[in-house]
């Protein structure tokens, strides 16, 4: 792969034509060939010049295209104006390619990626409405707000492969994006995750993570820069195996003389999540339209009045799948089949959205000054879901068929009203407080309210921003009604209700940022069972739970040599109910340098470290994790060794992680009874291409 980056560059290169604000996407080969000494004929002085001048003219014709010439936003950076970001071609936190590993925001796993998943620290969901309450597979699902949108003068291309010794696990992305003219541009995402790990038989099909991720989108802006349209088409085809863990609870103790030939206690039971959505969003600005410098020469777009409309449709299947019969006892009970379980939960949501933003503002050539800002919004929210099991019954003629059968159906919808206001009194200091309210419907009473003040120095003395919010919520389904092989729940539980108050500074030339939150959360639901039991069901606390969460970020350059650092202290008083570690810290050093004079490098080292806490369990067949056995995990660092360089349109790393197996220890768990990865070799790159 790295012969085939270094030797093939010269093969993709291209001379390309166009004029200097839009080159024309089907290029012309140039002839740099002086037609002047085919004639036969001794060419004049004169005639000489002329020649090398055409030579020379068209030399400045041919353009080098690079990352400059493409621009990425998001929908969230287009919700005020147009704002356009410059391509990320860096290899800062390359090597964190997992949604596993990202620094600020670690999460355990079941193994390895593509396995189910949740959060390490305490990071508390704000969300109001109706929820299905399944979220272990959510970091592999591709969604309509992780779409970003370029403006692309010319086509961009982005292969991203990662892969490790013994093809235990590779990730596949593709990134297309072009414009068919100034104003229109589409693309492509093409996502592919394939994972064995080490345990079990590797060769049983249900026992690979199979992940695939596709999406189209488009982004349209009117030549007025009045009119945007946003939309994307995405599927997510989702595969996870829960194998119940390894029968060897002391895999790290005793050994193993053969990992693949591990037993594991449900060698045929697979989570599968399915689904598509559609989004589309159409804004509009009216009236008189202003103008800003954002300091780079060119005027930001900044509307004073805005009407916008969005569309979603989601349908997404939840399906868990379990064919022979439970030996090994990891289910409490079984309801409608004791060796086949086809349970699903299919959820539809359609989606309308109403916004209406007005914007008053002193006009202002380097900045936004006084700027008074409106909105208010009303969204439709509709929902069906349905929920089905399979069972034995008696077709016409009497004969016993295994068919789906229904357990429960329904069908609501939910009215939202939203606000927003928000003064900037200059770049220097603003406030903002938002609204969201539900008024009709299943969940009527939900609401989030929430403010932020932003106070800001010059340069050296950076900003503080002072936050907070209050949040009801309605219980999950899977919390209040839930019907399946191995577990029914009918409870009623009343709304949980979260309020936060948060302190945050942020200096950019000191590289320092530090966060104070404090959280009171009242009625907090979960799931729990009985002591060193397997019967995982949720629960409610009638009462008030406190956290205390600090965390602070720091990156120190010497030289060529440069230190990153993530540091989180959490503190609760309900210490076994929030089964998260008090500190938890990564740290990353590196080297820069230029090997052989053209690969820009960094040799250095991660390493990821959290205090021992009691670690929770997972219930295969319900998709939850829950506070099971009170079992503690002696904690270790995991150390992880890299060389990642970029070499012109290529980045690439090379790493060892858990580089320090065997150190402190033969390995590590983060949930009860699965034992986390290997040491392993792994191997990235990242090729892009601009034609």
């Amino acid at each position: 792969m790295l012969l085939i980056c270094v030797c093939t560059q010269a093969a993709f290169a291209q001379i390309q034509r166009g004029n200097d604000n839009y080159p024309r996407q089907s290029q012309q080969r140039i002839n740099l060939r002086d037609t002047g000494r085919t004639s036969g004929k001794k060419l004049t002085d004169d005639q000489m010049l002329d020649s090398l001048r055409k030579k020379q003219d068209r030399k400045k014709d041919s353009v080098v295209f690079n990352s400059k010439f493409i621009r990425v936003t998001n929908e969230r950076l287009l919700r005020d104006s147009t704002v356009l970001l410059p391509l990320d071609t860096g290899i800062y936190n390359f090597e964190n390619y997992s949604p596993l590993l990202q620094p600020r925001s670690p999460k355990i796993s079941l193994g390895n990626t593509g396995l189910p998943a949740r959060s390490l620290l305490f990071e508390p969901s704000r969300t109001i409405g109706f929820e299905p309450g399944l979220h272990e597979l959510d970091p592999y699902m591709l969604k309509p707000e992780n779409i970003n949108y370029y403006r692309a003068r010319v086509a961009y291309t982005q292969l991203y492969l990662v892969g490790y010794t013994g093809v235990k696990e590779q990730i596949f992305k593709i990134t297309h994006a072009q414009n068919v003219n100034p104003q229109l541009n589409f693309g492509f995402n093409l996502n592919f995750i394939g994972s064995r790990g080490y345990y079990s038989n590797s060769g049983v099909l249900s026992q690979n993570v199979s992940d695939v991720n596709a999406a189209v989108f488009t982004w349209y802006e009117s030549k007025s820069k009045r009119y945007n349209l946003l939309t994307n088409l995405i599927y997510n085809n989702v595969k996870a195996p829960v194998t119940g863990s390894i029968l060897n609870d002391s895999i790290f103790v005793t050994g193993s003389l053969s990992k693949p030939s591990e037993q594991v206690r449900l060698p045929a039971s697979y989570e599968n999540w399915k689904g598509g959505s559609f989004y589309l969003k159409q804004s509009y600005y009216l009236g008189h339209i202003d103008s800003a410098s954002n300091g780079t020469g060119k005027a930001t777009i900044l509307p004073t009045q805005r009407l916008s409309y969005t569309l979603k449709y989601e349908a997404t299947k939840y399906e868990y799948l379990q064919n022979g019969y439970d030996t090994y006892n990891v289910f409490p009970d079984y309801y409608y089949s004791a060796n086949r379980s086809r349970d699903s939960l299919s959820v539809t949501h359609l989606q309308n959205d109403f916004s209406y933003s007005f914007y008053l503002r002193s006009k202002s050539e380097k900045a936004v000054k006084n700027e008074l800002k409106l909105d208010v919004g009303l969204t439709q929210d509709i929902y069906t879901y349905g929920q089905f099991v399979s069972d034995t019954t008696l077709d016409q003629y009497g004969s016993r068929v295994v068919r789906p059968l229904k357990v429960q159906h329904n069908s609501f919808q939910d009215l939202t009203v939203k606000g927003r206001i928000s003064y900037k009194l200059s770049d220097r200091a603003a406030l903002e407080g938002n609204v969201q309210q539900i008024v009709q419907g299943r969940d009527f009473g939900d609401f989030l309210y929430d403010a932020k003040l932003t106070l800001a120095g010059n340069d050296k003395a950076g900003k503080i921003i002072l936050g907070g919010y209050t949040q009801s919520s309605t219980p999950p389904l899977v919390y209040t009604s839930w019907n399946s092989n191995h577990f029914i729940f009918n409870n009623k539980f009343s709304n949980q209700k979260t309020n936060s108050v948060s302190f945050n500074y942020v200096n950019m030339p000191l590289k320092l940022d530090l966060k104070a939150e404090y959280f009171l959360i009242t009625d907090y639901l979960y799931f729990t069972a009985q002591d060193n039991g397997i019967d995982a069901h949720p629960a409610q606390i009638n009462g008030s739970i406190n956290m205390i969460k600090l965390s602070v970020g720091k990156s120190i350059a010497w030289r060529r040599w440069h230190f990153d650092d993530y540091f989180v202290y959490q503190k609760t008083d309900y210490q076994s109910t929030l089964r998260t570690p008090q500190f938890y810290n990564y740290a990353s050093v590196y080297y820069k340098a230029l090997l052989f004079n053209v690969l820009y490098s960094n040799i250095g080292m991660d390493v990821r470290y959290n205090s021992s806490y009691v670690a929770p369990s997972y219930a295969p067949g319900l998709g939850q994790f829950y506070n099971g056995a009170n079992v503690s995990f002696s904690s270790y660092p995991v150390a992880t060794i890299f060389i990642k360089a970029t070499l012109q349109r290529t980045n690439l790393f090379i790493m060892y992680d858990y580089a320090n197996q065997g150190l402190f220890s033969k390995g590590y768990y983060t949930v009860n009874r699965y034992p986390q990865q290997d040491a392993a070799l792994k191997i990235g790159i990242s090729w892009a291409f601009y034609n």
